[in-house]
């Protein structure tokens, strides 16, 4: 927690209480279903919960935004997301079950309301979101074609409505086709530790 506490200190005693839970139940659960590499596991809380809420960071969602995390895995980055944001819904789909399933334990372990959870492709996601999340599924190219259909026409928030990702390392050919829409955030202006020195928020308006 202590470098959660250091970003965001502004968290009250019960997001505290829940993000001090994930702390101990992904571990938990990783040593069931891999959801995490478990050389990483040990990084917990500055490679996966600190960079989820990176996002944080980027764009102050407003209360009533509808978010959807495709391929979310074990609940990141929605999870930690929603612990901050008790008044934003998140709707976490996956195609990996047993992943899925992982994110759906600790989300009612935790008491999160403001959850939902989908096991399939994107192609079966029904209704609109003002937000598509992802952290490393899958390049922008991919990506566009499958949410664009998602995205709610009216805005609620200080960006547009689209796709926000979480990347790392050297976007350029990724990005180059959506050079003149895409807006990269650097998260090593707001986050000093080494992990984040090539980590990225990427955001398309859709």
């Amino acid at each position: 927690m202590e470098h959660i506490l250091k970003y965001f200190p502004e968290l009250d005693e019960r997001q505290r209480e829940q993000m001090a839970s994930l702390e101990s139940l992904y571990p938990e659960w990783n040593e069931k279903i891999n959801v995490i590499s478990r050389k990483d596991i040990a990084n917990l809380e500055i490679n996966h919960l600190l960079h989820s809420l990176g996002l944080v960071k980027f764009v102050k969602f407003t209360p009533g935004t509808r978010v959807m995390d495709l391929g979310t895995g074990g609940g990141l980055p929605a999870i930690p997301l929603a612990v901050y944001y008790p008044e934003v819904t998140f709707h976490l789909v996956d195609r990996i079950g047993k992943k899925l399933r992982v994110a759906q334990d600790i989300a009612q372990r935790i008491g999160l309301t403001n959850v939902t959870f989908q096991h399939g492709d994107v192609k079966e996601v029904k209704g609109k979101f003002d937000f598509v999340v992802s952290r490393a599924v899958m390049e922008l190219g991919e990506l566009v074609p499958l949410v664009k259909r998602l995205i709610a026409p009216d805005a609620h928030n200080a960006i547009p409505n689209g796709l926000i990702c979480l990347k790392g390392g050297d976007l350029n050919s990724e990005v180059s086709k959506f050079r003149n829409q895409v807006l990269i955030d650097e998260l090593s202006s707001y986050f000093k530790e080494d992990f984040f020195k090539t980590k990225k928020v990427l955001y398309l308006p859709l």
